[in-house]
């Protein structure tokens, strides 16, 4: 099966924020131009999901706007990016130090903000996807976040094995507005 893992577009916010499941906008000019761009690219018929926040909803309409084909898109939260608790929306460089110390030093279980930890992510992934391989589908389209696709990757990659270390993590995603096609 082909998953076409479509990033949302840049955000409407300042660059260097943090921000997982903070439901911000997508730049409306990138979402448009990033539907156009993809909407040539995806197979025909093939079902697309989202993840529960608007940036993404964002870019499926516009692709379903220039695809009808492709139908409507199914919300699925399990695909929403991490939740970084209490460093959602604040900016990287004003995180102590201390806090990103701690959670590369436990960076599969330790829940950085207080609210989720990366293996957390990758579990409810995990469900996911394996929820859409019990489909049978021979292509399909998630619109979603960048940890998300990393936790695909992960997923991929690890066979099951627990995340460990932060260099275990992929550390490609493809840009906002852009996309991958994985086999898996």
């Amino acid at each position: 099966m082909k998953l076409w893992l479509l990033r949302h577009a840049r955000l409407e916010c300042p660059d260097g924020l943090c921000y997982g499941a903070s439901d911000l906008p997508a730049n409306a000019l990138d979402t448009r131009r990033a539907a156009q761009a993809l909407a040539q690219l995806l197979p025909a018929q093939a079902p697309v999901w989202v993840s529960g926040l608007a940036r993404t909803r964002q870019l499926a309409r516009e692709i379903q706007r220039l695809r009808p084909d492709l139908g409507l898109p199914r919300a699925d939260t399990r695909l929403n990016e991490m939740n970084f608790g209490c460093w959602e929306l604040q900016a990287w460089s004003a995180i102590p130090r201390a806090a990103l110390d701690d959670w590369l030093a436990d960076f599969g279980q330790h829940r950085f903000g207080g609210v989720e930890s990366a293996q957390q992510v990758i579990d409810r992934v995990g469900a996911a996807l394996a929820e859409l391989q019990s489909g049978q589908l021979q292509q399909a389209v998630w619109i979603t976040h960048a940890g998300v696709i990393r936790a695909v990757q992960y997923l991929l990659a690890a066979r099951g094995a627990p995340l460990r270390a932060a260099s275990q993590w992929p550390r490609d995603a493809p840009a906002p507005g852009a996309f991958v096609c994985l086999q898996i």
